[in-house]
């Protein structure tokens, strides 16, 4: 069964930074374009960043300039990099990837079970 989970999750200080994964888990064909969102307490999920498999990535506005996501196709894993934290970024960030499992050959979304981030002095 193909999971993803996440870690890296925390309380910081305003300012400070920190870093999640999300490494995925199981038999797959391969691993499309992955993200991450988040969600606030009384708010819908929003997306942060994408990546596609060949290491393109894509930034909502809120974030660019202080997020870096990345990827590393061999453990089929991907990474946020947060720096420059606000209080508005306290959330759960979930990561998300389309997943080719066999014996698809199309791929599906698969959601981590989504970490907790507290920014907060």
């Amino acid at each position: 069964q193909v999971q993803l989970v996440e870690s890296g999750g925390g309380l910081v200080q305003p300012g400070g930074s920190l870093r999640l994964s999300c490494a995925t888990s199981g038999w797959v064909v391969s691993v499309n374009d992955m993200g991450w969102y988040r969600q606030a307490p009384g708010s819908q999920r929003e997306l942060d960043a994408t990546i596609t498999s060949g290491g393109s990535p894509n930034y909502d506005d809120s974030v660019k300039d202080r997020f870096i996501i990345s990827r590393d196709n061999a453990k089929n894993t991907v990474y946020l990099q947060m720096n420059s934290l606000k209080p508005e970024d306290t959330a759960v960030y979930f990561c998300n990837a389309d997943i080719v499992v066999p014996p698809l050959v199309v791929g599906r979304p698969y959601w981590g079970q989504g970490t907790q981030v507290t920014v907060s002095s």
